[in-house]
């Protein structure tokens, strides 16, 4: 069978390679993919973003189906033009990903559907926001209501950031259309989690738990970034907390959809904020999978990846069980000179180690011109360690991030910190 996945990331890379290990398998191409999709024989890039043309490339190979990676082609709404064709594709329609592609509908569907969230308002009038923000104070949290590539939320600790966030997005028009809008909620204090979950219309099959690290630096220290490390499974989800979460946030967003006239089938990401007390709040929707966590679930699971998705895109994710490794994964993301702000492109990236039984590192911002790899992104590689623990996970992913040179590379040095604690 041909496969297509959709995107260039780390995400794609992750998905591409667990599904090739399919037997069932001829090709599975990569659009547009990156220098590590490049390089492996198992996966072919092609150079088409345009949906259309995707498309049409799928009716000429007779590719079996598409899995869409990244949130942009699906807010664009290729799986409405996927669908409209009688084409196989596992993703959410433009209407459903709005859950991500609008802060402002998801804070609106979740105070309908009584989904536990913070309190928020929305705004596009520059002085009315900054009045809510001195009623309210610090800390406080601004979001750009579009996609911003993850540069769209501030977690201002004080009224001054609060402030200058509001005129960056609102009067400075820095994050353009995307920040036309901003969603201003209250600060949740705890623990994150990453919850996510495959759905198919109607069924829902939850994927391992993982948790990631936004902050740049150390301790949690430095701006928010799209993430710099995850790892899978997230001890702070008990089996009690998994069974709150399903039934609190999950399976009432899912038929909240439903019945909003909007079915939802894709990766569905609830970003989970969990209190002191262990109560969870929502404080996102992705309608894809997380990035860095893909890499660390998708270097766990057993299970026939191909299988899996023949059932998500026929109505059956009801009739399969997952299989997961029982070691920890633990991803330490390699980001690029100048990341998040202006990260500097065309570093050549040397001495990536093989892949092994306990370590796989996965491309996202990579490039490959002839026989040279180079960086083309911000976040760069993903290096993923298993072990039979955390600390053990964690030394085998970072034996091996410190093999592999390219001028200016930034990394975290406590991925997992949270688990170790614990």
């Amino acid at each position: 069978m041909k496969i297509l996945v959709v995107g260039s990331g780390g995400r794609e890379h992750a998905l591409a390679w667990a599904i090739a290990k399919s037997p069932r398998i001829q090709t599975v191409y990569v659009a547009p993919g990156n220098g590590g999709t490049a390089l492996d024989e198992r996966l072919q890039n092609i150079a088409i973003t345009d949906p259309a043309a995707l498309a049409d490339f799928v009716e000429q190979e007779h590719v079996a189906l598409t899995v869409v990676g990244p949130e942009g082609p699906l807010a664009a709404g290729i799986v409405n033009v996927f669908r409209a064709r009688g084409l196989k594709i596992f993703g959410p329609t433009k209407e459903a990903a709005q859950l991500e592609s609008s802060k402002d509908f998801a804070k609106a569907f979740m105070q309908r559907h009584a989904i536990p969230t913070a309190e928020y308002q929305t705004f596009s009038d520059v002085a009315a926001a900054h009045d809510y923000i001195a009623s309210k104070g610090a800390p406080i949290v601004i979001k750009a209501d579009g996609l911003a590539a993850g540069k769209g939320v501030v977690v201002a600790m004080t009224l001054e950031e609060a402030h200058s966030a509001v005129d960056m997005m609102l009067s400075d028009n820095k994050l353009g259309d995307a920040g036309a809008r901003v969603v201003i909620e209250e600060f949740l204090a705890g623990e994150e989690a990453s919850f996510i979950v495959m759905v198919d219309g109607k069924n829902i099959l939850p994927l391992a738990t993982s948790q990631d690290h936004k902050r740049l630096q150390d301790n949690d220290q430095g701006p928010n970034t799209g993430g710099m490390g995850a790892y899978s499974p997230a001890p702070i989800v008990t089996p009690a907390l998994h069974a709150r979460v399903m039934r609190e946030i999950i399976i009432p967003t899912v038929q909240g959809m439903a019945k909003d006239g909007i079915p939802f089938s894709g990766f569905l990401y609830a970003g989970l904020m969990i209190d002191a007390e262990g109560n969870p709040k929502t404080l996102e929707f992705n309608c894809r999978m997380g990035d860095p966590e893909t890499q660390p679930i998708m270097a766990r699971l057993k299970t026939d990846l191909l299988t899996v998705f023949e059932h998500a895109v026929t109505g059956t994710l009801d009739k399969i069980e997952l299989e997961w490794d029982r070691r920890t994964a633990l991803g330490v993301v390699m980001a690029a000179h100048g990341y998040p702000e202006e990260p500097r492109k065309g570093d050549l990236i040397t001495d990536i180690p093989a892949e092994t039984a306990d370590c796989v590192t996965f491309h996202a911002g990579t490039t490959l011109n002839g026989e040279k790899l180079t960086t083309s992104g911000g976040r760069v590689l993903c290096v993923v360690g298993l072990g039979d623990s955390v600390k053990v996970a964690q030394k085998h992913a970072y034996d091996a991030a410190d093999l592999i040179h390219f001028a200016g590379s930034q990394m975290r040095r406590d991925i997992g910190w949270r688990a170790l604690k614990r």
